[in-house]
């Protein structure tokens, strides 16, 4: 079964708009991980307009209290590793280092950008990027390169020594929502995230997916070949407010299933 990594990023957001720890991170990572979350996400940025380091480091501690033989909560920690470090944020891999996350999911977003949305262009990064991913592994942390669904791209995650790819699904995500206008599109984008996951098996690259799945798009995306993992925060989140945080982990739970 695909595994439902939630981002916490929005709760943060919401917390920081306001002085003091409400709404908790720590209490509501305790709520995902109860209605049965396999992971939890975070994606610390140097604004820290909503993670901060110290949720990654709580975050940390409480992953590892609740990984047990009969437990194993994965957690991964998103960013782009070449963004200096700011005020209290000393950057990706430092985090990484003191934290030691099961992933690390290398994406190419600057503080610009609102949210991420593209992958890595890795003839241009792929180079710089070598010896970040093989530090990561030199502290056994495994390592997700945030990509398009591009072939000669992943042939370049691969040759770098990326353990897996997160397929960035924004258009995947934008095409279903339009699919009653233009189905033959919407098809033809699908296809090509396909023909990525199944290009990157082959090489032996494990294949995640994030960005834009929600209730309505999430089911297809799981049939994508030997998809391990998607992570899904905004519209997680956005669902809560309706009918609440438990239940949302449950319907998204329920789709990968």
């Amino acid at each position: 079964m695909t595994q439902l990594s939630v981002n916490l990023n929005k709760i943060a957001l919401i917390r920081n708009s306001r002085d003091g720890d409400y709404p908790s991170v720590i209490e509501h990572a305790k709520t995902c991980l109860a209605a049965g979350a396999d992971g939890i996400t975070v994606h610390p940025r140097p604004d820290q307009r909503h993670i901060r380091p110290h949720d990654v480091y709580e975050l940390a501690t409480l992953i590892a209290t609740h990984n047990t033989s009969d437990q194993d909560i994965e957690y991964n920690i998103e960013g782009n590793p070449f963004a200096d470090a700011q005020g209290a944020y000393p950057g990706l891999l430092a985090l990484a280092q003191q934290t030691r996350p099961n992933q690390s999911t290398l994406v190419p977003d600057n503080n610009d950008q609102l949210t991420s949305d593209h992958g890595f262009d890795l003839t241009r990064s792929g180079k710089t990027l070598q010896p970040i991913i093989e530090q990561l592994h030199a502290w056994d942390i495994r390592v997700s390169l945030f990509m398009d669904p591009e072939p000669a791209q992943i042939d370049l995650a691969h040759a770098i020594g990326a353990d897996r790819i997160e397929l960035y699904t924004g258009p995947y995500a934008a095409a279903e929502k339009n699919r009653d206008a233009d189905s033959k599109t919407a098809d033809a984008l699908f296809e090509r995230y396909v023909e990525a996951a199944q290009h990157a098996h082959g090489l032996g690259l494990g294949v995640n997916a994030g960005h834009d799945l929600n209730l309505d798009n999430l089911a297809k995306l799981n049939t994508l070949p030997g998809l391990l993992e998607v992570s899904i925060g905004h519209a997680l989140i956005v669902d809560a407010l309706a009918m609440g945080l438990e239940q949302a982990v449950i319907r998204y739970k329920n789709l990968l299933a």
